[in-house]
């Protein structure tokens, strides 16, 4: 909850140290490593955040919106073909989810807009 609280707030400093003992406490779930790398991101610490989910993927093989944020990070590095890769898997874990209006409206993903219209 507080981190819910913060993170509404955008108070990014002490959201990011709640998600950071969330993924300490509880690191078999995906929460507390994803929205560590969420605040991280918000403070403008991209490439910490695609490290932090980078290292956990795997561990979460059907978390979808892992893939859409590291996605979104590598995006946002300049890594272009490496995000459009990331979004692809996230959009085959989705299922019958479609993500692609979601993504045409992410800031993050704007360099990616035309291929993602084209999947």
């Amino acid at each position: 909850m507080r981190y819910k609280i913060y993170a509404k707030a955008e108070r990014w400093n002490m959201a990011l140290e709640v998600a950071r003992s969330l993924r300490q406490m509880m690191p078999e779930h995906c929460f507390g490593h994803f929205h560590f790398a969420y605040c991280l991101h918000e403070l403008k610490r991209t490439q910490e955040a695609y490290d932090v989910l980078k290292q956990v993927v795997d561990q979460f093989p059907e978390e979808w919106l892992i893939r859409y944020n590291l996605a979104c990070y590598s995006c946002q590095l300049g890594n272009l073909k490496e995000a459009l890769e990331w979004f692809e898997q996230a959009t085959e874990l989705t299922g019958k989810k479609d993500i692609r209006l979601m993504a045409l409206d992410d800031k993050d993903l704007e360099p990616l807009w035309n291929q993602i219209g084209e999947i």
